[in-house]
């Protein structure tokens, strides 16, 4: 069963039910500091013939990780590297494994490490992770780390799970390469103030989530929207931002397994508003072809603002 995640992870301050769940945040700060210890460390040979970028969060979910790793992927691709996409087989996220497969090679096992050896055999010269910043198995490995945060929610309520939506301290950015500020245009100069605070040497790049396909719709139209991401405020405002009339909108937990019921539900929801429905591109992937009728999907990508250092920062990393 999927669940929604808590709205007091959001808030600006934390609230009482926060500080209920702090002592459990606890627990999570010592699976952080001791996992490591737990892996073997040598577990690739040759892993100095592949080069590794590793694209995670640090706030769970709804940071924009797949669609930066399909930006670096590109870039690297014009920089005739040979790459590959590397994802770890969770059976809920197959949205995403569709949606890296179809940008470009993807080796998804088990476990991260698996997928990297795959990865070798086939003469991979640079290897793109979607997630893994807190596998204890890749954690002793020299590779190029970035950390994504959206913009709108930045650290929420700024508590480990399950007080709040961090995976691991912010001070953790100290051992990180760069930073990804993912957004619709926020203000964001408080934010880069308390990352240069952490690690001054931090690279910090930003992007704007930018519609691709805006000319198949009719801005002129009602339109009802729905997602099951991790950040579903962040689809919601882009479709505002780009003058979308969403007059009914209808949020699901990440990864949602859509049923028939549901989609009945949506399309029956759409027609007494007299609405055209849209959703995201990964929620569509999640969708059965037989019910994606009347359903569709605004293809976004992270426009980076400042590419041209991304490009001089992967060629001086690389």
């Amino acid at each position: 069963m999927k669940i929604k995640k808590p709205k007091f992870w959001d808030y600006k301050s934390p609230n009482i039910f926060a500080y209920l769940l702090l002592p459990f945040s606890f627990i999570t700060f010592v699976i952080n500091y001791v996992k490591k210890d737990f892996f073997v460390k040598k577990w690739i040979d040759d892993r100095q013939t592949i080069a590794i970028i590793c694209v995670g969060n640090i706030y769970i979910g709804g940071t924009g990780k797949t669609p930066i790793s399909i930006e670096i992927n590109k870039i690297l691709k014009n920089l005739n590297f040979k790459t590959a996409f590397i994802k770890k087989n969770y059976n809920d996220q197959i949205d995403e494994q569709k949606l890296l497969s179809s940008n470009g090679k993807l080796f998804c096992e088990k476990n991260r490490t698996d997928a990297i050896k795959k990865a070798i055999k086939e003469n991979i010269e640079v290897a793109i992770l979607d997630d893994g910043l807190q596998d204890g198995r890749l954690s002793y490995i020299n590779y190029l780390s970035f950390v994504c945060f959206n913009t709108q929610n930045w650290i929420g309520n700024g508590f480990l799970l399950p007080a709040g939506p961090l995976r691991e301290n912010l001070n953790y950015l100290k051992k990180y390469d760069a930073v990804f500020l993912n957004g619709n245009g926020e203000e964001v100069l408080s934010i880069k103030n308390i990352i240069k605070n952490i690690n001054l040497n931090l690279k910090i790049f930003e992007a704007q989530y930018t519609p691709i396909n805006l000319n198949n719709f009719d801005l002129n139209q009602n339109y009802l929207s729905f997602s099951g991401i991790g950040d579903p405020n962040s689809f919601l405002t882009t479709l505002k931002k780009n003058k979308f009339k969403v007059i009914k909108n209808l949020d699901f937990p990440d990864h949602y397994n859509y049923s028939e019921k549901d989609i009945i539900k949506i399309k029956d929801i759409a027609k007494h508003h007299n609405a055209k429905i849209i959703t995201t591109e990964k929620d569509y992937n999640r969708l059965n072809s037989s019910n994606t009728e009347g359903i569709e999907f605004l293809k976004i990508k992270l426009k980076v603002i400042n590419e041209k250092e991304l490009i001089d920062f992967l060629k001086e990393k690389l």
